[in-house]
């Protein structure tokens, strides 16, 4: 620890001094027995509350981690590290930062990852109930609200159900009132969400005009 800004206070493999002042930080080997370092720790938290805890060990794994917090330890090193490495982690520590080794991070990120990669992903649409406005549009609405979602003009929807474009524009603006929407834009887009289970209907009432 030399030309640093930490002093060493006692330097023992077990036990604590009787005087002098409390220690700030204790660094902790773990690189034999787990259970005895762990132990260490859980005796210098009660004596020194406030002291921070670091412990080094040759490997980490996430039950390790887990039981470490739990037992008050504040941040982990690899006795592998670079000096610059572990006095900067005892610096980060001292600031109330948590450190982890980069391998350490790296496997729970690989693993949140791959957990969030398996997960079943159920579309928004399929958890909600259907509204209730989808049963007060006619049939000849769903139609022309299906051509809206497919971006159709008035124009385009009228020759496809061989009625005028005046009709049309009544209709749509029947639509925007009974699903209480400002415009197309708004219509197609409660469509995408809404007409999923009419879309059948939809297609089979538009058959029935082509052949009328």
């Amino acid at each position: 620890m030399s030309g640093t800004c930490f002093d060493v206070l006692e330097s023992a493999s077990q036990g604590f001094a009787t005087t002098g002042p409390e220690p700030a930080l204790y660094i902790v080997d773990a690189t034999g027995s787990l259970a005895q370092a762990l132990a260490f720790v859980q005796d210098a938290k009660g004596r020194n509350p406030a002291a921070r805890v670091v412990v080094i060990a040759n490997q980490f794994d996430s039950e390790t981690v887990h039981a470490a917090l739990s037992g008050g330890v504040d941040s982990f090193c690899l006795a592998t590290s670079a000096r610059e490495v572990l006095i900067k982690s005892l610096e980060l520590t001292m600031l109330g930062e948590r450190i982890l080794p980069g391998s350490m991070v790296r496997a729970l990120l690989d693993r949140e990852l791959t957990q969030s990669a398996t997960a079943e992903i159920i579309p928004l649409s399929e958890h909600r109930a259907p509204d209730p406005k989808v049963q007060k549009l006619s049939p000849r609405e769903t139609v022309i609200l299906q051509s809206l979602m497919g971006g159709d003009p008035n124009k385009v929807i009228a020759r496809k159900l061989e009625i005028t474009e005046a009709t049309i524009k009544v209709h749509v603006k029947a639509i925007l009132r009974k699903i209480g929407v400002a415009n197309r834009t708004q219509a197609a887009m409660w469509a995408t969400g809404n007409l999923k289970d009419t879309a059948r209907s939809a297609g089979e009432f538009q058959e029935v005009q082509r052949l009328s």
